[in-house]
C-alpha cells in the first residue's frame, strides 16, 4: 500500500505576477529620476571644493560659476551659495532642493545640503 502526498503548488500567482511587476516599473521609474539629481549633487560639491580656493568672495562665486558651466550645473549659481571664513580657510557651502513630479498632487521633494571639504 503507497501513499501519495499531493504536493502543494508553490510560487506566485498571476495577480501576484502582476502586483509586483508593477511595484518595480514604479521604483524604477522613481530611481530613473533620483539618478540625475544625486550625479548633479556630486557636481555641485567637486566645484563648492574647487571654488574654496578663491582668495575672495566675487572670486569664491566665479570660481564656482565657471565649474558650473563646465559641468552643466542649472540648479544653483554662484550666487546661491555661502561663502564663511573659519579660521583662515575659507568654506563654501550650498542648499537646494528639487522637487519631482510623481502623480496628480504628489511630488517628491529632495533636499540637498553641503559644505567644502
Amino acid at each position: 500500500m503507497t501513499h501519495q502526498f499531493k504536493s502543494k503548488q508553490r510560487g506566485l500567482s498571476f495577480l501576484g505576477l502582476l502586483v509586483v511587476g508593477g511595484l518595480l516599473a514604479v521604483t524604477g521609474v522613481i530611481t530613473a529620476q533620483i539618478v540625475p539629481t544625486v550625479i548633479e549633487y556630486q557636481a555641485i560639491s567637486k566645484a563648492v571644493n574647487k571654488a574654496r580656493d578663491g582668495n575672495s568672495v566675487a572670486e569664491v562665486r566665479s570660481i564656482f560659476d565657471k565649474a558650473a558651466s563646465v559641468d552643466n550645473i542649472s540648479t544653483i549659481t554662484g550666487k546661491d551659495i555661502e561663502v564663511t571664513k573659519e579660521g583662515d580657510k575659507i568654506v563654501v557651502s550650498f542648499a537646494y532642493q528639487r522637487e519631482i513630479h510623481l502623480a496628480g498632487p504628489g511630488y517628491l521633494t529632495l533636499k540637498y545640503a553641503g559644505r567644502s571639504k
